[in-house]
C-alpha cells in the first residue's frame, strides 16, 4: 500500500467517528425539538451535513485509491447512512490499516514473499 492510499484510508477513518456522533446527536435534537422547546436541529443538521459530505468525498477517494471491490465500497457507504455505522467503519478501517502495516513490515524483513 502506498502512502497516498494509506492517507486516504486514514482520512476516511478519522471522519467516520465524528460523522456517526453527529448523526446520533442530530437524532437526539430531532426528538427534543418535537418534545420540548429546544431546537438545535438547524445547527446540528449543518454540522452533520458537512461531516457527511466529507465522509462521502473521503470514501470516494479511498475507494479509488484502495481499488476496493464494489461490495466493500458499498458496505462502507451503507455504514455511513446508519446511525452507528460510522463506528463500525472506523473499527474495520483501523484493523485493515494495522494489517497493512504488519504485512509491509513482514515483506520488508523478508518474512513473507507477498
Amino acid at each position: 500500500m502506498d502512502i497516498k492510499t494509506a492517507t486516504a484510508l486514514r482520512r476516511l477513518r478519522l471522519v467516520s467517528g465524528p460523522e456517526a456522533v453527529s448523526f446520533l446527536l442530530l437524532l437526539v435534537c430531532s426528538v427534543l425539538k418535537r418534545t420540548t422547546d429546544f431546537n438545535a436541529v438547524p445547527v446540528m443538521g449543518s454540522v452533520h451535513g458537512i461531516l457527511f459530505v466529507l465522509y462521502v468525498l473521503f470514501w470516494a477517494d479511498a475507494w479509488n485509491r484502495a481499488k476496493w471491490p464494489l461490495k466493500t465500497a458499498a458496505l462502507y457507504f451503507v455504514l455511513s447512512v446508519l446511525p452507528t455505522g460510522g463506528f463500525f467503519a472506523e473499527r474495520r478501517l483501523k484493523r485493515a490499516a494495522e494489517d497493512a502495516v504488519i504485512a509491509a513490515r513482514a515483506r520488508r524483513e523478508g518474512i513473507v514473499n507477498a
